[in-house]
Formats: structure tokens, C-alpha cells, sequence
């Protein structure tokens, strides 16, 4: 046997109400009510952190009337009540200023002692509403926004010192051996003045999420991402987009392991493979299916409710330029592509659309569960992945009782948490400080 340590599997945890099953909210082992109730979220963290999972991830947005945490407050929470979990939180770059974000991730990183991570998005067409801009940005526009975003938010973060806590008591200015730089940004979106009023913080930068398959979302996580959170159904093209991303790194002068590919992962463990398959079974038939068609049908230009369920998906009807359908189109691609290529009924269309949302979804015992992590990360398709638990805080439990022993078993996960931050874990790199950046004039052409 070779001497050389195997490759280790890292899992987030992605926390979604009642769990990621369309159905899942009528299960009987569901907690629907508890969707504000900080205590929820505390156990299913902790239980996440028994698994010894990398971080919690929080999920946010502004449409529609569901219930929901912001995540800066209740991962500050969450904080006081783990040791070493991560602590991952979304804000995009669209609706948020540089300086706001910056300060609190800062501030999440210096309270929980280096477990911060920021998932960047550029925001969905369904916030505009809420804030002042007259429209929402085109794709290009958003990425080009969130390039010079993420710049300035680096800049701030590279203000002050490392040595910030050296202070000299005997000195007229207790800032004297730590006074942060300031500095003056005119770029092409944002006009600022530095430093940050907040220390650096522990991981140098928090952890950097991103999401999206686009050209744009690709060079855009080549250039800032430290993880990618994407959707795939396959191997093959897993394997694709992984190969794609990280050869894009170099042009920015990163190494392609600075950055882990992490896919979502909607599995339903059993002991067995039927026992797994009647677990699907049975939360498929508590979607509400008027309700789910509805929710599909905007990816076409019918309604799948006027066919039969046992129809093939009508391929032909596909809506492929839908302005409403910006921020979920890898998600749309990822469950289109998947009823193509397994010539689908709508009912079976329906049924796995309902357990992964356009993720990777495995229905089977521990065993073969196992079987598909180890091959997707042996074999290059994924670093680790965003685990979406059917439904919570059942099916988080099975998989941190049955799926991770089977892992450490066979050596690709860890026995016990290292000491140290966040960005460790994942294996990244400490980001030395910048004093300068380049000029806006050349940073964003």
C-alpha cells in the first residue's frame, strides 16, 4: 500500500428549514414550527459539529414571505455555542456595500475566533423590489460589480497590521505600533475611503464561498473563491466543471489547491437500499404536487399541470432566455440536463426535483452512499461537498451515525478536529497582507 495520505472529504452542512425535501415540511419528524427558534439551529449546528463537518452554511435571501434568520445575527449566535465548526453566511454584491460587509464578516471572524466564511453572491432578480436601485444588473454587469466588491472588501480586510494587539500603554496613542493604513478607492462602481474600523481578521480573510456555473461565475471564483458550492448530477460532468475552474487559477496566480470544489449532495441513507428507497417513497408522496408543478413550470413556456404525470417532460417547451430566472439558472441546467439525458416522465421529474433541488441526490444504503463520495473525490469530481439533508434534524443525525463512520473507515475523513481556524481545515493558505492594490484603472477591465 502506498505510504501517501489519502485525499479527506470535507462537508458543510447547508441549514434549510424543515430540511431540503420539497415534502419535507409534512413529515412527521419534521419542525416546522421552529423555524425562529434559536434553539433549533444550536442543536443542528452541534450535531453538524459531532460530525466534525468544516461549517454550517446559511443560505439567505430577501423574496418571498418565508421565515428566516439574517445569518450575521444567528451565526454570531451559533458562535458561542460551538468550538470549531465553521460558520458560513451570504451576502451579495449587488445590495450590500463594501464596507458594511466587510466590517461584519470581520467582526464574525474576531468572535468566533477564525470560523467565518462568506458566501458571495451577486443577488437575485427578486431583491430589487426591497431596495432603492430602479433594476436589477444583467449577469455581466453583476459579476463585473462583484469583482471590484470583492477587491475593495480584501482592501479594508488588509488594513490594519497583524500585529494590532501590541499596544504600547506607555504611549500618548494606543494605536502607535498598530495604526491601520488608510487609503482612498475610486474605482468604476465604488468610491471609499479606508481603512476599516475593525482589526484584521484571524484567517487574514474570512473563508470566500461562491457559487455559479456561468463563464462569468467560473472566472469569478477562479480569481476570489477559496470554495465553490455547485450542482451537478454526474460524475462526468462534475469532473468538467472541476478540470474548467481550476485551470482557470493560474491566470490569477493561484495554485488549483487553494480552491475546493464542494457540490451540493441531497442524499437518503437506509440500511439497506430498499429501505432507503421507501424513505423516498414516502416523502415524495408529501409534496404537495399542484404546488411543485407550478414551481416547475417556470422553466417552460406551459403548464406541466395540463399534461399527465406518466407524459415525457415536454423538452421541446424549455424556456432558454427568462430574465425572471436569473440566479437559479445552473440549478435549471443541472435538472433539465438530467431529464434529458434519463428521458424522464414528469413524475419522475417531478420526484427528483423534489430531493435535490438540481443536486446530486443518492437514494441507498450507507454503504452505497459512501460509495459515490469516495469515487467523486478519488476520482476528481468534488473536495468535499455542501451536504442537503432530505430532512432535518433527522436525516443530519442518520448521516453523522452511519455515513461518516463508514468514511473514517476507510481513511478520507478526519478522526477529530486540528487545532486551529476555519481556513486550516480546508487546507488554505494564510493571505499575506497587501499594502497596495492594483489601480482601479487597470484592476476591472
Amino acid at each position: 500500500m502506498s505510504s501517501q495520505r489519502k485525499r479527506q472529504l470535507h462537508f458543510n452542512v447547508v441549514i434549510r428549514g424543515s430540511g431540503h425535501h420539497a415534502g419535507a415540511w409534512r413529515h412527521p419528524q419534521a419542525q416546522p414550527k421552529r423555524d425562529l427558534d434559536f434553539d433549533y439551529y444550536k442543536n443542528l449546528a452541534q450535531e453538524a459539529e459531532r460530525g466534525l463537518f468544516d461549517a454550517v452554511f446559511m443560505a439567505d435571501g430577501f423574496f418571498g414571505l418565508s421565515r428566516r434568520f439574517e445569518p450575521f445575527t444567528l451565526l454570531s449566535a451559533l458562535s458561542s455555542v460551538t468550538s470549531h465548526i465553521g460558520l458560513i453566511g451570504t451576502a451579495d454584491t449587488t445590495y450590500n456595500e463594501p464596507f458594511h460587509l466587510a466590517r461584519k464578516f470581520a467582526s464574525l471572524d474576531h468572535i468566533s475566533r477564525g470560523r467565518a466564511a462568506w458566501n458571495l453572491v451577486t443577488g437575485a432578480n427578486s431583491a430589487v423590489q426591497h431596495f432603492t436601485r430602479k433594476e436589477h444588473p444583467e449577469r455581466s454587469l453583476r459579476y463585473e460589480i462583484a469583482t471590484e466588491f470583492v477587491d475593495v472588501v480584501k482592501r479594508l480586510w488588509d488594513s490594519w497590521e497583524e500585529d494590532f494587539a501590541l499596544l504600547d500603554l506607555d504611549a500618548s496613542d494606543q494605536l502607535a505600533h498598530s495604526r491601520p493604513r488608510t487609503f482612498t478607492h475610486q474605482g468604476k462602481f465604488f468610491s471609499i475611503n479606508g481603512p476599516l474600523n475593525v482589526p484584521r481578521p484571524p484567517q487574514g480573510h474570512p473563508v470566500i464561498v461562491q457559487a455559479g456555473q456561468s463563464d462569468g461565475g467560473k472566472e469569478l471564483a477562479a480569481r476570489t473563491a477559496d470554495v465553490v458550492f455547485t450542482a451537478q448530477q454526474t460524475l462526468a460532468a462534475a469532473q468538467d466543471f472541476y478540470k474548467d475552474v481550476k485551470s482557470r487559477m493560474a491566470r490569477y496566480g493561484r495554485q488549483s489547491d487553494q480552491l475546493l470544489i464542494m457540490p451540493g449532495f441531497a442524499p437518503i441513507v437506509g440500511d439497506t437500499e430498499a429501505e432507503a428507497k421507501e424513505i423516498a417513497a414516502e416523502l415524495n408522496e408529501l409534496v404537495v404536487r399542484p404546488q411543485a408543478l407550478a414551481n416547475l413550470s417556470r422553466f417552460f413556456t406551459v403548464n406541466l399541470a395540463d399534461y399527465h404525470l406518466d407524459d415525457p417532460v415536454p423538452l421541446d417547451k424549455v424556456k432558454h432566455h427568462d430574465p425572471t430566472l436569473q440566479g437559479i439558472t445552473s440549478i435549471k441546467s443541472a435538472i433539465l440536463d438530467a431529464a434529458e439525458r434519463e428521458r424522464m416522465t414528469i413524475r419522475q421529474f417531478l420526484d427528483r426535483s423534489a430531493g435535490g433541488h438540481g443536486f446530486v441526490t443518492v437514494v441507498g444504503s450507507v454503504t452505497q452512499v459512501a460509495d459515490v463520495l469516495q469515487q467523486w473525490l478519488e476520482e476528481r469530481g468534488a473536495d468535499g461537498f455542501n451536504l442537503m439533508p432530505s430532512v432535518f434534524p433527522v436525516g443530519l443525525t442518520r448521516f453523522v451515525d452511519s455515513v461518516i463512520p463508514e468514511l473514517q473507515n476507510r481513511g478520507i475523513y478526519r478522526q477529530s478536529y486540528e487545532p486551529g481556524t476555519l481556513r486550516d481545515r480546508l487546507g488554505l493558505a494564510y493571505p499575506e497582507r497587501r499594502d497596495e492594490l492594483a489601480s482601479p484603472q487597470t484592476q476591472y477591465q
